[in-house]
């Protein structure tokens, strides 16, 4: 299951490349990162409210609130920089790059995380950066 949500994850994200590198337009960036985290923001605890998750907030740990602030804050600065570029080049060269991140993450899982690089694993990050590199090429 975890590969539909994964999947809808990735076209949700291309979407959100297409709609953001409209709405930015003419906009300040921050501004435009403010308004899209309210929006998030709203929609997500409509759906925590409305699914009666909200009585799960108090099995969270100190160390669930420190990591979840500090991937809140790494999810904010993304976004910022992720309306600046989209403001100045072209959505798809930024959205190229922006899947860097994968690349990023199979690393830092390594050093943080202790996973395990395989061979596909190995191989499929380097294209990823060959690729992005490519997209990115002017």
């Amino acid at each position: 299951m975890w590969t539909f949500y994964a999947i809808l994850s990735a076209i949700f994200a291309a979407l959100t490349a297409i709609f953001a590198k409209i709405g930015v337009k003419d906009v300040n960036s921050n501004l435009a990162t403010a308004i899209r985290t309210v929006v998030v923001l709203l929609m997500i605890w409509g759906i925590v409210l409305v699914r009666g998750e909200i009585k799960g907030i108090h099995a969270l740990g100190t160390r669930n609130w420190i990591f979840l602030a500090i991937s809140g804050i790494a999810t904010g600065l993304s976004w910022v920089f992720y309306f600046k570029a989209l403001q100045a080049g072209p959505v798809s060269q930024v959205a190229a790059i922006d899947k860097l991140s994968l690349a990023f993450t199979i690393g830092l899982s390594l050093v943080f995380l202790g996973e395990t690089l395989t061979w596909k694993t190995g191989v499929g990050a380097a294209l990823i950066i060959a690729g992005t590199l490519l997209l990115a090429w002017k």
